[in-house]
């Protein structure tokens, strides 16, 4: 680190320990040196959308507040390492990168440690994986080194069920204590001792997989999960810490899982964000029947967008917000996925590689002719409802694949890209019509509130 960035970070670890004395005292008087100190057009919407929300005292202020929740070291080391490491430093070393080699630069990366699952879930590819797999602490901990070097800072961990392998995922969190790590998680797993190692290493948060309420994910993740992941939360909000909940929507749960009732249930159980996810057809287990209609789609993009605006959780649509992130950010873009046998993937639900982490850098698998392919063709639509190249866009992956000369990872029961995109033909032609006109309103909407604003 530079004398530069080392100033900035005492300077924010500084502003931090204000903070923690009292936060709704000194959040104001913070934001206020800040204004006084840094150039009036550098940053200036996004400080006057932060001042809006202190002085409304909205719902996102409310959700800065339940921060203040937790437990003080965990709050500390969560500030420091998500917002400055992975993106104040780490996004302007990415920038650099890019530049520099010409490819993407993710900002986070996804890996599977095991492929080995206590759970067997309806439609889910990773049940197919069997139990053989496993990436090894040392092949993780490369992973890692390699990633810090581009400045990634930011790593998930998704299976399989990755927390079978506990004790590693400990120790990395210890020896890597300068990273974040998220986990998608069953919650199954999660007990007093882990907590205890939670609080300890201060800088893993689990995502834990709920399907809505115990009829709905009972019903795809077995019966007794809902209330053993009741439990998992349970523990963590005793503990005073951080988790999430991971929401795959289909046209069975989409009711549960998008209702005000469901928001509240997870917001009462201490969970400060919902990761939405459409469900996809991956793998010969797939059930494509398990997609959500385009009228489901649609109620489910309306609601989750007006909760944003009431209830105090941070909430991400990964299909219906892609004009947050200017389209798909797979293919190392945003993010890319290393499977449990080292292989690596463009995106978690597109299973076609040219690398192999055994066998080559995590540098050179960005500048495969896969990740390649989606460096070059990025974003697949101009309509940000239709970001994938897989489910709105079908035709592209089979083509881009081609191109490429990508194999399929899948182990069990390898699949062409072709065969995988002949189970969303038929969702995209009756999405797109429905897409465009919901784009177009949201243009049309944004363009009037641009013209009120003037």
């Amino acid at each position: 680190m530079n004398i530069i960035n080392k100033a900035k970070d005492f300077g924010f670890a500084q502003a931090i320990k204000y903070l923690e004395k009292d936060p709704e005292a000194n959040i104001p008087k913070l934001l206020g040196l800040v204004d006084r100190f840094i150039p009036k057009d550098e940053f200036k919407a996004q400080r006057e959308a932060i001042w809006s929300v202190v002085e409304s005292k909205d719902n996102w202020y409310q959700l800065i507040m339940r921060f203040y929740e937790l437990d003080p070291g965990i709050r500390t080391t969560f500030f420091h390492n998500f917002i400055m490491n992975a993106n104040f430093f780490g996004w302007t070393d990415q920038d650099k990168n890019r530049e520099k080699y010409n490819c993407n630069i993710p900002w986070t990366i996804l890996l599977d440690p095991t492929s080995a699952c206590n759970l067997n879930c309806t439609g889910c590819w990773a049940a197919e994986y069997g139990h053989k797999l496993n990436l090894s602490y040392e092949d993780i901990d490369s992973i890692i080194e390699q990633g810090k070097d581009l400045g990634i800072y930011f790593y998930i961990y998704t299976g399989g069920e990755p927390l079978v392998r506990k004790a590693d995922l400990i120790k990395l969190c210890e020896k890597h204590s300068d990273c974040i790590f998220l986990c998608f998680t069953n919650g199954t797993l999660i007990d007093k001792e882990f907590c205890d190692n939670m609080l300890r290493v201060k800088n893993f948060v689990p995502a834990i997989s709920l399907e809505g309420f115990e009829k709905a994910n009972d019903s795809r993740r077995g019966a007794g999960t809902y209330s053993k992941v009741m439990n998992s939360m349970g523990l963590l909000k005793e503990k005073n810490l951080p988790f999430g909940v991971s929401v795959c929507y289909t046209k069975d749960n989409w009711d549960d899982v998008s209702s005000e009732e469901f928001y509240d249930k997870i917001i009462d159980m201490g969970a400060l964000f919902v990761w939405f996810f459409h469900y996809m057809p991956v793998g010969k287990g797939a059930v494509p029947e398990l997609m959500v209609t385009p009228e489901q789609r649609t109620e489910l993009y309306e609601r989750i967008k007006a909760f944003r605006k009431t209830k105090s959780i941070f909430a991400m649509d990964f299909q219906n917000d892609a004009q947050y992130v200017g389209g798909c950010i797979a293919g190392g873009r945003r993010y890319l996925h290393i499977n449990a046998a080292g292989d690596v993937d463009p995106c978690v639900f597109i299973h076609y590689s040219n690398a192999n982490i055994h066998d080559t850098t995590l540098l050179d698998a960005l500048r495969s002719p896969i990740f390649m392919e989606y460096h070059n063709r990025q974003p697949f639509n101009d309509n940000m409802l239709r970001p994938c190249p897989m489910l709105e866009n079908p035709e592209i992956l089979p083509d881009m694949v081609k191109k490429a000369g990508a194999k399929s990872t899948n182990p069990e029961a390898p699949e062409s890209a072709e065969e995988l995109c002949t189970r969303t033909t038929k969702y995209a032609k009756n999405w797109t019509p429905v897409a465009e006109q919901l784009w177009q309103d949201y243009i049309n909407c944004k363009n009037c509130s641009s013209h009120s604003a003037e």
